[in-house]
């Protein structure tokens, strides 16, 4: 593999440099933009609070959430669903619609309503009634339902098959909801990157003949004002990356930092989550190249004493390194170091020990696949996944986001975090996968060791379509844990603003690899939606 030879991942250079990203200009800015959101939102407010039937404030909420503006109501949100869930279950005498819509919007909210609401939909062979066929809303609502289903619930299941079965069957049959059932059928909502969905929702909600022209306005200036806020972020984190030169210093390793920004905002997009956005796009630059140094350029001699600085936590023993390593190291130590500065000066408490351990442990990992590698080894599926899901750095962008996003922090949180919780694990897991499913071939090319695809090729002897299908089948399975882990009555309570995080990242992952690798080897890929996220306005009235 390397032989004092370094190897090269051949990736593109970044399509978005410094000069391009600081000529863009925002027009969402002024006072007068923000003057007329206020009045517009006010007049939302008092839509959400006017007394209505319990199925128009559940159409009201999810369209507020499709629209991209449920963030500025999550308390009356929260009221509206806390009366709803105490007072007044849909069953199966109600309408199948209705009853789907409830038990989606309750669900994702943590509330644990019982699969069972469904059985009134149900013959006396516990299938789902044939004459429901003739209800392309009630499905479309219970197809959307059914990605809401935790393990072990088989009514759920039954149904996301009764669903799609039938969704395939009317596809291309012209009928009212079209564009819906496409938009479905290509991937659940509840799956969706919430922030580019409400980009796609405007357009059609623009277009329904009882669209509310307040709502519409709302949601159009709102998306805007928000946009010229990331951008202003861009702008200062783009300057950031120019300042420290680590691409110019480490030219074997990818340079992404508006794609790594475009992951920061689909995890955390909230407008009062800046601070927590700055760190998880240094965080993106940081592990990017650290990946390449470990899988493209580094010797195994390297990067055995590579490993032991970064546990050991020591600026003096970084002078053992090779310069390209030492100024990696000190990239990644003085940006933690500045993160546990800041939270010590908010917060009173030191969280450097627990960065610490959660750098070590992707350093011990990326070096067992490089021995992996070296040795010709060729794991199982799940010791490679065992390892793996830590690898893609899904654990540590979630510990570190906790770091940004929680005040107060609590130890006790810290203490399970680490252990690697169900709620870490499933998320980093569809990460995983999800990164394998869209980088498998590419990174099979430059000499990667075997994806999870592969591993099962190998251990079932089937083919690589087969094997892709599996995978995807395990995402499915792995959301329905992680949708287990998220209800209010899990076993330890996580702070919702977390619980949203971790629910984010698996959705930012199937966003940037759903058309092949989007982040690394192909961000041409990805480039259009950057370009409406980022730079492009919604026409405004």
């Amino acid at each position: 593999m390397y032989n004092g030879n370094r190897r090269s991942g051949n990736y593109k250079p970044s399509i978005w440099d410094d000069d391009y990203v600081q000529s863009r200009t925002a027009i969402y800015t002024g006072k007068e933009f923000s003057k007329r959101a206020a009045e517009l939102k006010e007049g939302v407010r008092k839509m959400v609070e006017e007394k209505m039937d319990p199925l128009e404030k559940l159409e009201l909420v999810d369209l507020l959430q499709r629209l991209g503006v449920s963030y500025h109501f999550e308390d009356e949100i929260q009221h509206v669903l806390e009366h709803i869930y105490t007072s007044c279950y849909y069953n199966g005498d109600q309408d199948l619609y209705a009853t789907a819509l409830q038990f989606r919007l309750l669900r994702q909210h943590g509330y644990k309503l019982p699969q069972e609401v469904f059985c009134g939909f149900m013959d006396d062979q516990g299938n789902f009634k044939r004459s429901l066929s003739e209800d392309t809303k009630g499905i479309l609502s219970l197809y959307e339902a059914t990605y809401l289903c935790m393990e072990g619930e088989s009514i759920m299941e039954a149904a996301q098959h009764f669903c799609t079965k039938h969704l395939r069957e009317i596809q291309n049959m012209n009928i009212l909801d079209q564009d819906l059932v496409d938009h479905a059928l290509e991937m659940p909502l509840y799956w969706r990157m919430q922030r580019f969905e409400a980009t796609w929702f405007i357009s059609v909600y623009e277009k329904r003949h009882n669209m509310n022209p307040v709502l519409l306005e709302f949601a159009k200036l709102d998306y805007n004002m928000v946009q010229a806020k990331y951008l202003e972020e861009l702008k200062q984190m783009s300057r950031w990356n120019k300042d420290i030169r680590l691409a110019e210093k480490m030219s074997f390793a990818r340079d992404r930092l508006v794609e790594g920004f475009l992951w920061a905002m689909g995890f955390t997009p909230e407008p009062q989550f800046e601070f927590c956005r700055k760190i998880s796009t240094k965080l993106s630059v940081l592990l990017t190249i650290l990946d390449d140094l470990y899988d493209v350029y580094g010797t195994l001699d390297e990067l055995e004493i590579f490993t032991d600085v970064v546990q050991r936590w020591d600026v003096n023993a970084a002078e053992t390194l090779p310069e390209y390593m030492k100024i990696c190291f000190l990239a990644i130590f003085n940006s933690m170091n500045e993160l546990g500065y800041d939270v010590l000066k908010d917060q009173g408490l030191s969280i450097i020990t627990n960065i610490r351990k959660q750098w070590a442990n992707l350093c011990k990992f990326y070096l067992l696949e490089v021995k992996w590698n070296l040795g010709g080894y060729a794991p199982s599926l799940d010791e490679y996944l065992d390892t793996a899901f830590i690898t893609n750095t899904g654990p540590l962008l979630l510990m570190h986001a906790y770091f940004c996003i929680t005040n107060p922090i609590n130890i006790e949180d810290l203490r399970h975090l680490e252990q690697y919780p169900g709620i870490i694990r499933s998320s980093a897991m569809i990460l995983r996968l999800a990164n394998d499913l869209g980088t498998s071939p590419d990174e099979m090319l430059k000499g990667d060791i075997p994806k999870s695809i592969q591993c099962y090729m190998r251990e079932s002897g089937c083919s690589e379509e087969k094997a892709g299908e599996y995978i995807n089948g395990l995402i499915a399975e792995t959301w329905k844990k992680l949708n287990g882990e998220l209800v209010t009555r899990m076993e330890r309570p996580l702070p919702k603003e977390f619980r949203r995080t971790a629910t984010n990242l698996p959705r930012i992952a199937q966003f940037i690899y759903q058309h092949g690798d989007g982040f690394g080897v192909r961000p041409d890929e990805i480039k259009n939606r950057i370009v409406a996220l980022f730079f492009e306005p919604i026409p405004m009235p």
